[in-house]
């Protein structure tokens, strides 16, 4: 009895609030593992609504598929008040490395664009 319930790919992606589509794109990447019903058919756990939310929540922070993989040991509980595991907290820094190098080039882009605004009398 102390079982999850099963639940289709449609009732994940209404309790999780994503799409079917994205589901299947997790399945696609190896972030989802469902099993497989006698007649085909996708089931998942209930924890697996916990996982998709934690999903969702990487690829909003401008990670890929490919860095969520290693984020996969720790996304069985919520990540947003714990400390990430070791092996994803590489992902994050070079992550943030790579925002930091953008930020660099669009304030150079930017003083640039004051520059010539201020020249041009504007």
């Amino acid at each position: 009895m102390g079982e999850d319930r099963a639940m289709l790919i449609g009732e994940l992606a209404n309790e999780a609030g994503t799409t079917i589509r994205a589901l299947r794109y997790y399945e696609l990447q190896g972030l989802l593992h469902p099993r497989r019903a006698p007649n085909g058919y996708r089931e998942y756990d209930e924890s697996t609504i916990a996982l998709v939310g934690n999903i969702r929540l990487l690829l909003s922070l401008g990670l890929t598929a490919n860095d969520v993989r290693d984020f996969l040991p720790c996304l069985d509980r919520d990540i947003t008040d714990t400390p990430v595991c070791p092996a994803s907290a590489r992902v994050v820094a070079r992550k943030l490395t790579d925002v930091e190098e953008k930020i660099a080039a669009l304030n150079v882009v930017r003083e640039r664009l004051i520059d010539v605004l201020a020249r041009s009398g504007g």
